[in-house]
């Protein structure tokens, strides 16, 4: 029987990975009072490192602790350096094979009011965050340095690599979106727009100097709304990927190993950007948005899918008018990287429900994969600011769940 594409060995610079599963960057909210990773986060990611995916990605951390997402999130500044490298050292003792990369944010325009100070780079407020403050070149000339910080510390730490994330909403999809129109170094043209992720690339690559660190991007290719990336301008919602197309060739360029395909925004957009049981047509567009980059982009620099997750053992039927044989997630990540539409197949919410689908398939326990049943209750845990899970299979988060939602009944 020829092997599942998903369990073949891929190149990235000098790495070989063991196959071609991630674990996406799922925000859990777990970290300590200072941002580092607390007992909870250490369980979690051990799960992961123990489950063989190929690449893992830290979730969201950000790079300074004025405009956060949630009250618990890590954070990537000098003081939590020491922190951080014990945590890498832990993770790589239980596997040393796989490649181990640092998503950088800035939270931007939605960050959590109550526990920070939402900011945003448009004169015009986007509808919906007016309470955002607007920033002047020279505040945002400052999150520019805590970025690159944030990456030396990565590379410091013993990180593989960086994820600079432009998409889910955050700050570097605000300054890339048409939205993001007037006229400033980063606003207007999209000449001045891309130069934000071009310069923050150029930066970031020139501070860490090492060939080998690998400094990739989550990128939503099309955010679905008016103004949002990938739409044809700042009042129009038709689809022009031309925009996408150009910013990855040009972070190619400056040399980026990998991208991470994304689209939507959990904010606005969330069906586009986690498709589920409900609007399953979304995966159709993430595999879309995949082969763009893919035909746009170098056969060495890796194109991550996501989006992945509804897809299961086939009997969840996420494609209508296709068999269960042709619908699950082996069948549709061996077709897609075998016709060369992605080269690795990232799994979010599915990883929270079972961490060990890549040593599963590799062992050919294919059965006792606990799959994702799109629930989406792992995203209440986010949305009351408390450290989160999958309460499907984890009976801490069953029972915590139950305690949310009698305490909203009350």
């Amino acid at each position: 029987m020829t092997q599942n594409a998903l369990l073949s060995t891929v190149k990235i610079k000098n790495r070989v990975l063991p196959n071609r599963l991630a674990v996406g960057a799922m925000e859990c909210d777990d970290g300590d009072s200072e941002g580092n990773p607390s007992a909870s986060t250490y369980a979690r990611y051990q799960k992961y490192f123990e489950g063989g995916a190929g690449f893992i990605s830290l979730e969201a951390i950000t790079c300074q602790r004025k405009s956060m997402s949630s009250i618990n999130q890590l954070s990537i500044l000098p003081e939590n350096a020491k922190a951080l490298e014990s945590f890498v050292k832990t993770l790589k003792a239980v596997n040393p094979d796989n490649v181990f990369v640092f998503q950088l944010t800035h939270s931007g325009e939605v960050s959590h009011p109550a526990l920070s100070s939402p900011v945003r780079v448009t004169k015009e407020p986007l509808y919906g965050f007016e309470h955002a403050r607007f920033i002047d070149e020279d505040e945002f000339a400052v999150i520019m340095d805590e970025w690159v910080e944030a990456a030396k510390i990565a590379h410091a730490v013993g990180a593989d690599g960086v994820d600079l994330k432009f998409a889910g909403g955050y700050l570097g999809s605000q300054v890339l979106r048409p939205f993001n129109k007037h006229d400033w170094k980063y606003g207007g043209a999209w000449e001045n727009r891309r130069r934000f992720a071009f310069d923050l690339t150029e930066r970031v690559t020139q501070a860490v100097n090492d060939p080998d660190f690998l400094v990739g991007s989550k990128i939503s290719v099309y955010e679905g709304f008016p103004g949002g990336q990938g739409s044809a301008g700042p009042d129009t919602a038709l689809m022009d990927l031309s925009e996408s197309i150009d910013l990855v060739k040009g972070l190619e360029e400056r040399g980026m190993s990998f991208i991470i395909e994304s689209a939507g925004a959990p904010w606005h957009t969330e069906p586009l950007s986690k498709p589920d049981k409900a609007v399953s047509f979304g995966a159709y567009e993430h595999f879309y948005f995949q082969k763009v980059l893919r035909d746009a982009l170098k056969p060495e620099t890796l194109v991550i899918g996501t989006g992945n997750s509804l897809f299961r053992d086939g009997t969840h039927t996420a494609f209508t008018a296709v068999a269960p044989e042709k619908n699950s997630l082996q069948f549709w990540g061996d077709k897609n990287i075998r016709e060369g539409i992605v080269d690795i197949v990232s799994l979010g919410r599915q990883s929270l429900a079972d961490p060990a689908v890549a040593k599963k398939l590799a062992e050919n326990h294919a059965e006792e994969i606990n799959w994702c049943i799109g629930c989406d209750n792992c995203t209440v845990f986010l949305r009351e600011q408390t450290p989160g899970g999958c309460a499907v299979y984890d009976r801490t988060f069953t029972e915590k769940l139950k305690e949310i939602k009698a305490r909203k009944k009350a």
